[in-house]
């Protein structure tokens, strides 16, 4: 899989849009790694993806043999280990401490999960249930709900997603909706995205505020709260589509506010480093375009198989019950 830098991803996605070529593209979440390529060069032996219904994966269905059942659930093993409280705690403190200090109004945090599992990452791949899917050959695959933007006939929306809970929670909507945090979460990110939006279109509204969706997972149904927001793209938009995308990185739903000082801090912060976890992938036909933020994110390292996952951290925030937020969201949607 060739990777440009971000001079290179920018100039080539401008390019296609110029001539209007449909084309693959993944970003990671330092922008400087991104694979641009047309459909037809994509190659399904390396790389297979759906991205909300354009796919190359018939191409290679036949070739694959499940290594497991995915009848009934309990076929499936996925044993997680979270790290430990302790070393959670030291990477929240410091969060805590930034946006203590004014440095931050809200932080995204993310951990990095060893997952004992008799999943192989096309199994997840194939199997799981997610608008977005992606498999990159023994590195990683994903199986996002987090719409990152659409641009359609000139039209730009993003769909931000923030705040999660058990759906077999008692009022599990209402709670959702009167927690304080979970509010002033989600107001914050609408707030960044509207702003980063207003960069590159006209006419940025609000257009739905804090609506709730259904996730089935192999644990049990969860809901999601998410917004709309749209705006009015130049004419030209087509021949500058990399410019567009790039300026708009990285998403701020899981980066936090304000963008470049939360970097600093989640640098600090985290003990691993993000690589394409947290970045973006899409798909468009040179006008159109449709693009998720990589979350739900499995990767391989040799033998060994790492969920990732995080949650947003704000001066409302406790380590304790951040911790077990993050130790629930880590799952595959297969059930």
């Amino acid at each position: 899989m060739h990777l440009y830098n971000k001079e290179q991803a920018i100039k080539r996605m401008n390019q296609f849009g110029q001539h209007h070529r449909p084309f693959v593209f993944i970003i990671n979440y330092l922008q400087d790694a991104s694979y641009i390529e047309e459909v037809a060069a994509v190659d399904s032996t390396e790389l297979l993806y759906n991205l909300n219904g354009f796919t190359n994966q018939a191409t290679s269905t036949e070739k694959y043999t499940p290594s497991f059942s995915a009848k009934p659930a309990n076929s499936i093993h996925w044993q997680p280990s979270a790290e430990s409280f302790y070393s959670y705690q030291r990477s929240f403190n410091i969060v805590r401490q930034n946006i203590l200090a004014g440095n931050s109004f809200l932080t995204n945090l993310t951990c990095r999960t060893p997952v004992d599992t008799n999943l192989t990452l096309e199994d997840i791949y194939y199997h799981s249930k997610a608008i977005y899917k992606l498999w990159v050959k023994d590195t990683f695959t994903v199986f996002s709900p987090e719409i990152f933007v659409r641009i359609h006939q000139g039209k730009i929306s993003s769909y931000p997603m923030k705040g999660t809970i058990d759906a077999s929670i008692p009022s599990a909507a209402q709670l959702l909706m009167n927690d304080p945090k979970e509010a002033a979460e989600h107001a914050t990110i609408v707030d960044l995205i509207r702003n980063d939006l207003s960069m590159v279109a006209n006419q940025v509204s609000v257009s739905r505020y804090r609506y709730i969706d259904t996730l089935q997972t192999n644990q049990g149904a969860i809901l999601q709260t998410s917004s709309e927001i749209q705006g009015i793209l130049p004419e030209n938009y087509p021949e500058h589509l990399g410019e567009l995308i790039f300026r708009l990185l990285p998403a701020g739903s899981i980066t936090g506010a304000p963008k470049k000082k939360t970097m600093q801090i989640i640098r600090e912060a985290e003990t691993y480093d993000r690589g394409f976890y947290t970045g973006i992938m899409g798909y468009s036909d040179g006008i159109n375009l449709d693009s998720a933020v990589m979350i739900r994110f499995v990767e391989q390292e040799g033998e060994k198989m790492y969920f990732k996952s995080g949650g947003g951290i704000t001066c409302q925030s406790d380590a304790e019950s951040e911790y077990n937020e993050m130790k629930q969201k880590i799952y595959v949607p297969i059930y």
